[in-house]
């Protein structure tokens, strides 16, 4: 049975509009890639990150933890050290982030033909 419920109007409520929101921008689901492989601290994630501010970033993670999808460890050094981790639920993510790569890994082969 397909879970997706293609002849119902996508509104507030639509279970892919949802998740799009959380995913769909590019740092968001880069963010969460990186979570995958474990417990990560902000500069580990800024560094696997190119390109993205620390700003984005800040607010890609709250994003994330507002949504119960990743958790917020403090450490009271100095400098202050943050650590990132997925929640159960965050790492549920893992399969669609999966199936993105295989497509994305499709759209390339069909790029090279």
């Amino acid at each position: 049975m397909n879970s997706i419920e293609q002849n119902q109007p996508c509104e507030d409520q639509c279970p892919v509009k949802i998740t799009a929101d959380i995913i769909g921008s590019k740092w968001t689901t880069l963010v969460i890639r990186e979570l995958l492989t474990g417990k990560k601290r902000y500069s580990e994630i800024q560094k696997a990150l190119a390109g993205i501010s620390p700003k984005m970033l800040t607010a890609r993670l709250r994003l994330l933890e507002s949504r119960k999808l990743v958790t917020r460890t403090a450490f009271p050094t100095i400098p202050p050290t943050t650590e990132y981790e997925l929640t159960a639920t965050g790492r549920k993510l893992e399969k669609v982030l999966g199936e993105m790569a295989i497509f994305g890994n499709e759209l390339k082969k069909l790029d090279q033909d």
